[in-house]
């Protein structure tokens, strides 16, 4: 049974930082990607980071380009998402996902293409 669970996530000010961990378990897949959603009040579901399993290469959103980075330890099967300079309206709750095959630079945005999430972890930024 795939399990994935989050973690990290908390009240900072704006500006300050955190880190949100994925530990993922129970697929015996070698090509997959795990995937960074957010989802603030009244509002969808939005890719924020995508990381491969086979290359490492990975995508983001153009709104935390520069300011997130995701990274993974495959020894861990933990997935980060290093949160740098954030902004209140990076408030909402962080879902990571697993997406079960080669990622494509289109196909990493669409939340329908994610086969398993985790329960989601609150990030909020005060002003």
């Amino acid at each position: 049974e795939v399990q994935l669970v989050e973690s990290g996530g908390g009240l900072v000010q704006a500006g300050g930082s955190l880190r949100l961990s994925c530990a993922a378990s129970g697929f015996p897949f070698d090509d997959y990607a795990i995937g960074w959603f957010r989802q603030a009040p009244g509002k969808e579901r939005e890719a924020v980071s995508c990381i491969a399993s086979t290359d490492g290469s990975t995508a983001y959103a153009e709104s935390v380009k520069g300011r997130f980075t995701i990274s993974s330890d495959n020894a861990k099967n933990t997935v980060y998402l290093q949160m740098n300079s954030l902004k209140p309206e990076d408030s909402a709750i962080y879902y990571c996902a697993l997406y079960m095959g080669t990622i494509t630079t289109w196909s990493w945005r669409v939340a329908a293409a994610y086969g398993s999430w985790g329960q989601g972890t609150q990030v909020t930024v005060s002003s």
